[in-house]
């Protein structure tokens, strides 16, 4: 049975090195939880190894303008570490998992491949807030709304807008910096945000943005 200290770790309880997970478009937000079907030989050993070893790995985004490294394409120096919350293994040997988020990383330096995947050791240096759970944001809800509203139909997306209206602050702007169909180089900047007021601004930003005819979503496509 993990302890509490395991699923609400300090600074000075986490790992300063662990696997990587490079995915362009996948953001993974301190308390958001990112569904991942794990295939490739390579990710499938880093998960049995994760799950064997404090079941924490990182989420980062490859970035296209960095050089490629011995190791694979260049990385953005911000992402994610996370905790496998949920798991199960399919027939055809696929693993379907749960990540929630902990808290943001710098990348301090990149280390050996182990097993085909890549590692990192980490900097949570100025990451601390990540770590409290009763974090609120500023956030102008009946301007949100209404935008979400706006985008989501200039997207073909559906909702159920019960569920948003029942979502608390913090838990909707992580929710929807998460699924909307963003750019990748936007969602790198929602998870540098300095501070969740800052994300929570900038998502309102980017919302209003698409709802006027932006880049995104194609018509017709659920929100899952």
């Amino acid at each position: 049975m993990p302890t509490a200290s395991a699923w609400h770790p300090a600074v000075e309880d986490l790992p300063g090195e662990f696997a990587v997970f490079p995915l362009t478009g996948a953001l993974l937000l301190p308390q958001g939880r990112l569904p991942l079907n794990i295939f490739e030989p390579r990710y499938l050993a880093m998960t049995l190894d994760a799950l064997a070893e404090g079941r924490m790995f990182g989420m980062i985004q490859p970035n296209p303008v960095e050089p490629p490294t011995p190791n694979g394409p260049g990385l953005y120096r911000v992402g994610c570490l996370g905790r496998l919350s949920s798991f199960s293994e399919t027939e055809d040997g696929r693993l379907l998992i749960t990540l929630t988020g902990i808290i943001r990383f710098r990348v301090a330096a990149e280390l050996a491949m182990r097993r085909g995947y890549r590692r990192v050791r980490a900097d949570f240096t100025g990451f601390a807030e990540d770590l409290d759970l009763d974090a609120r944001p500023a956030l102008d809800r009946e301007r949100l709304e209404r935008m979400l509203r706006a985008y989501f139909r200039a997207k073909g997306i559906d909702a159920n807008w019960q569920a948003v209206k029942e979502t608390p602050d913090a838990a909707l702007v992580t929710t929807l910096c998460m699924i909307c169909p963003f750019d990748p180089r936007e969602k790198q900047a929602l998870l540098e945000a300095a501070t969740l007021d800052e994300r929570a601004a900038m998502l309102l930003t980017l919302i209003e943005m698409g709802a006027h005819g932006g880049p995104g979503h194609e018509p017709g496509q659920p929100l899952s």
